[in-house]
């Protein structure tokens, strides 16, 4: 099973930018889609932002025109550049890599803390 490392979370003022980083223990290209989730306290986690190689990117309403994703086979990594941070964007930030036909695979996730 594919090992997914996030890191590049910490505590940013509202209106900044972190990148996130998801290294995977394999070629990223092995997979259909990747993607990055958040869960903030209480609340359910959700979809942020998926990416499909050589094809197309999706995002979540709260997160557009401020949030990109991106992946690099290279490195074997997936990125999220996140701008215009907000407080609500305070949550940890979940990595995810789906093969055809089996779970999901998960990483063990990074917080992301925004303040006012």
């Amino acid at each position: 099973q594919v090992q997914l490392v996030e890191s590049g979370g910490g505590l940013v003022q509202a209106g900044g930018s972190l990148r996130l980083s998801c290294a995977a223990s394999e070629s990223i290209l092995n997979f259909v889609v990747m993607g990055w989730y958040r869960q903030a306290l209480g609340k359910p986690r959700e979809l942020v932002a998926t990416i499909v190689f050589g094809g197309s990117t999706n995002y979540a309403d709260s997160v557009k025109g401020r949030f990109t994703i991106s992946g690099d086979s290279a490195k074997n990594t997936v990125y999220l550049q996140m701008n215009s941070l907000k407080v609500e964007d305070t949550a940890v930030y979940y990595c995810t890599a789906q093969r055809a036909g089996v779970p999901a695979s998960w990483g063990q996730g990074t917080q992301v803390a925004v303040s006012s």
